[in-house]
């Protein structure tokens, strides 16, 4: 070993090519079976393609029934606004008639006049309290002793005329249509 060493570490001669071809080698049958045919690459591309086209496809679909609802939601929010104008206006509208200056304005255009002696029945023992006295037509105009700015223009039902028809009022004539399964009361 200690001559290896030294020669190689020490030697300035080149060593000896090998000139000799390496030996050749022979082809041999791996499985005695023969191979399945391998699936063309093409078929896993058309795979990949209609997969991502059926996604694409049912995120559209999915992105216009979101859309759907989203206007469904816009169109019954400002349906609720309007009806909820409407409902004010109608309340503001009960409130009107329902004061006192309306009511006293109504029975004074139905003839009713005001009675100054009032008189009032205690229902636990039904004794009247107070004198009864007729009262006199004199004290007509006495519901316009505190005015009501709201009532002006309003119309009396004194001034309604006698013929809803007459009036353009729509008389209903049959039960409204109500969908299957709700249940409705009759209306007379």
């Amino acid at each position: 070993m200690s001559d290896n060493l030294a020669r190689v570490a020490f030697s300035f001669e080149p060593e000896p090519f090998e000139t000799s071809a390496p030996a050749r080698r022979g082809f041999r049958l791996v499985s005695p079976t023969p191979s399945r045919r391998a699936r063309p690459r093409i078929f896993y591309a058309l795979t990949a393609v209609a997969g991502m086209a059926a996604i694409m496809v049912a995120q559209l679909l999915l992105s216009v029934g979101i859309s759907q609802g989203a206007y469904e939601i816009s169109s019954l929010q400002s349906s609720q606004s309007e009806l909820g104008r409407t409902a004010a206006s109608v309340s503001e509208d009960l409130v009107r008639v329902s004061s006192p200056q309306s009511l006293a304005a109504n029975a004074e255009g139905l003839g009713m006049v005001s009675n100054s002696n009032p008189v009032y029945l205690r229902l636990s023992d039904g004794a009247v309290l107070g004198a009864p006295a007729s009262a006199s037509g004199s004290q007509a105009g006495a519901a316009s002793l505190v005015p009501n700015a709201l009532l002006n223009g309003s119309t009396l039902l004194s001034q309604l005329p006698a013929d809803p028809a007459a009036a353009g009022a729509v008389a209903i004539t049959s039960a409204p249509v109500v969908p299957a399964g709700l249940a409705a009361p009759t209306t007379r």
